[in-house]
C-alpha cells in the first residue's frame, strides 16, 4: 500500500467524521483493482476505497445517489475526494450471501432459510432493474451504455482468447466468429432497455440485520433483464440445485409481473441464452485472472461452471444452430486438465429428515428429487404416554421404550437394508446426493429417533457426509 492511499483516506475520513481513525485495515483484495479499507474511530467506521479508473468511480457515484433515491439497499456515500479516486462509504459487514449460504449448507443443505435469503434478493431485483432503471443517466455507464452486440462480442472473444485458447481446447476460428455473431444476434431479440447490473452473484450481496444490501454495480448499463437473473441463479460456486434454480426464477417472474407485463414464456425462451453467454463470460474471466495472471484462486471455479455449461448443454434448448460453438463446448466439459484443477467434492451426502406427516413431507433442497420416505406410524408410540410427550427420541427415556416395547429394530433392519443398498450404488457411480426420510404424527418421537439411528449407522460404515435434520424441531446437525 502506498503511503498516500492511507494518508488521504485517514484524511477524508477525519474531515468527514470529526473523529481520529483509530484502526485501519485493508480488505482482502477481490477480482477487481479496487481497493478497500476498514477504518474505525470512536463512534464511526466506514469503508474507504481506493480506485483510479475515474469513470468507473463516477459510475458508482452516480448509480448509488439513484438507488438510494428509490430506496434500493446500496451502501451509503459519505465522502468523496476532489479527483474522485478515493470515496468513503457504509460498511455493511463481512457477510456475503455467498458466506452465507456456504455456512448454512454445510448442516442443513440448501435449505428454506437459504431459498429465503434469495427471494429477497429478488423481490428488490425488479426494482433494480425497473423502478431505479428508469431514472439512471446511463451517460455515466462505463464502459458501455448497453449490453449490445459489441459489448457481447467483446465477452465471446474474452471467452475465447483467455479461456478456450490457455486451456488448449482447439476450435475453427472462422466458424466459431460465424456462430458468435449469430448467437449474439439471437439474443439481441430480448428486450435490452432495463437496468442490467452485470456482476449480480451472491458475493456482490451483503447480508445485515436481516437485510440484503447490494455493491459492486459500477459496471452496470440497459440490458436485457434476463442477464442479471441468469448471473444470480447460475452463480458457478453458489452451485444452486437446479429444482431451487427453477423456483426462483418463477418467483422472479411474479415479482416482475408487479412492475411490467410479461410473456413468461418468451422471457424463459431467451433465458437460457443469456445463462449460456453469463457462463461464457464467467470463464473467461477465471481464464484471465487465473491462466493469464496467475491468481490460482479463481481457477477453483471453473469445475462448477463445467457443471452449470454441462446442464445447459443437456437441455438445450436454443432454437439457433450453432455447431461450432457446442461442439467446442462439449470439449470444453469433457477437458480432464479442467475438471481436475479443483474437483468438485465427489462425497456422497446423505440427508436425513425426521417429520411430522401432519405438516407435509419434507422438500429435497438437493434437488435431485427420489430417496426413501418411510413410514414409522406403525411403531408403539411413546407420544401416547404422559411421561414421554414433553421428549423425544433423541432422550434416553423414549429410546428405551421403543427398544423394549415396540418392532423399532426390525423396522429398521429393513431400512438399513434399502438405504445401504442405495448408498453403495451411490458411492460407486459418484452421485452426489441421497434424501432418507422418516415420518410419524408429531414428527417428534419414532421419526426423530429412527433418523439418529441411521445417521449413527452410515457414519459407521459408509464414507459418507451426513446431513440430519429434525424438522419439526427446527435445528439440523452434521
Amino acid at each position: 500500500m502506498e503511503p498516500k492511499i492511507k494518508e488521504t483516506l485517514v484524511g477524508l475520513f477525519e474531515a468527514c467524521f470529526k473523529e481520529a481513525v483509530l484502526v485501519f485495515d485493508q480488505l482482502p483484495p477481490s477480482g477487481s483493482y479496487r481497493e478497500y479499507y476498514r477504518m474505525k474511530s470512536d463512534n464511526h467506521q466506514a469503508i474507504g476505497a481506493y480506485n483510479q479508473d475515474v469513470k468507473e468511480n463516477q459510475a458508482f457515484l452516480e448509480f448509488s445517489t439513484t438507488f438510494r433515491n428509490k430506496e434500493i439497499p446500496v451502501p451509503k456515500v459519505y465522502a468523496v475526494s476532489q479527483d474522485k479516486v478515493f470515496y468513503l462509504i457504509e460498511d455493511l459487514g463481512n457477510v456475503t450471501l455467498f458466506d452465507f449460504l456456504t455456512k448454512v449448507r454445510e448442516t442443513e443443505g440448501f435449505s428454506e432459510r437459504i431459498v429465503s435469503e434469495y427471494k429477497k434478493v429478488l423481490k428488490q431485483l425488479p426494482r433494480i432493474q425497473l423502478v431505479a432503471g428508469r431514472e439512471i443517466d446511463y451517460s455515466y455507464c462505463y464502459p458501455r451504455s448497453a449490453f449490445d452486440k459489441q459489448s457481447m462480442m467483446w465477452d465471446l472473444n474474452y471467452f475465447k482468447y483467455y479461456f478456450l485458447k490457455l486451456a488448449k481446447i482447439p476450435f475453427d476460428e472462422q466458424a466459431l466468429e460465424d456462430d458468435f455473431q449469430s448467437f449474439a444476434n439471437y439474443l439481441l431479440a430480448a428486450d435490452n432497455s432495463s437496468f442490467l447490473y452485470r456482476d449480480f452473484q451472491s458475493r456482490n450481496v451483503m447480508l445485515k440485520d436481516g437485510n440484503v444490501y447490494f455493491i459492486d454495480y459500477q459496471g452496470g448499463r440497459k440490458g436485457a433483464l434476463q442477464y442479471d437473473l441468469a448471473s444470480l441463479l447460475y452463480d458457478a460456486k453458489a452451485d444452486i440445485p437446479q429444482a431451487v434454480r427453477n423456483e426462483l426464477l418463477e418467483f422472479y417472474l411474479d415479482e416482475l409481473s408487479l412492475y411490467k407485463k410479461i410473456d413468461r414464456e418468451k422471457f424463459k425462451s431467451l433465458f437460457s441464452g443469456y445463462v449460456l453467454i453469463r457462463i461464457m463470460q464467467a470463464m473467461g474471466a477465471y481464464g484471465f485472472r487465473g491462466f493469464y495472471e496467475k491468481k490460482e484462486h479463481f481457477l477453483k471455479s471453473i469445475p462448477y461452471a463445467l457443471e452449470n455449461l454441462e446442464s445447459i448443454l443437456d437441455t438445450n434448448n436454443i432454437p439457433v444452430v450453432l455447431p461450432e460453438l457446442f461442439k467446442v463446448l462439449r470439449l470444453v466439459t469433457q477437458s480432464k486438465f479442467l475438471r481436475s484443477l479443483s474437483p468438485v467434492k465427489n462425497a456422497l451426502t446423505v440427508r436425513i429428515t425426521s417429520f411430522s406427516y401432519k405438516k407435509g413431507l419434507p422438500a429435497d433442497p438437493s434437488g435431485n428429487g427420489g430417496g426413501f420416505v418411510f413410514d414409522c406410524r406403525a411403531i408403539h408410540n411413546p407420544g401416547r404416554y404422559e411421561e414421554y410427550k414433553a421428549l423425544t427420541g433423541k432422550d434416553q427415556p423414549v429410546q428405551q421404550f421403543l427398544e423394549e416395547h415396540s418392532e423399532i429394530g426390525t423396522f429398521l433392519q429393513s431400512v438399513y437394508s434399502l438405504v445401504d443398498q442405495s448408498v453403495k450404488t451411490y458411492l460407486s457411480r459418484g452421485f452426489s446426493h441421497l434424501s432418507v426420510s422418516f415420518g410419524c404424527t408429531g414428527g417428534q418421537h419414532r421419526s426423530v429417533y429412527s433418523a439418529e439411528k441411521l445417521a449413527d449407522h452410515l457414519k459407521n460404515n459408509f464414507p459418507v457426509d451426513v446431513v440430519l435434520v429434525h424438522r419439526e424441531q427446527q435445528n439440523s446437525q452434521e
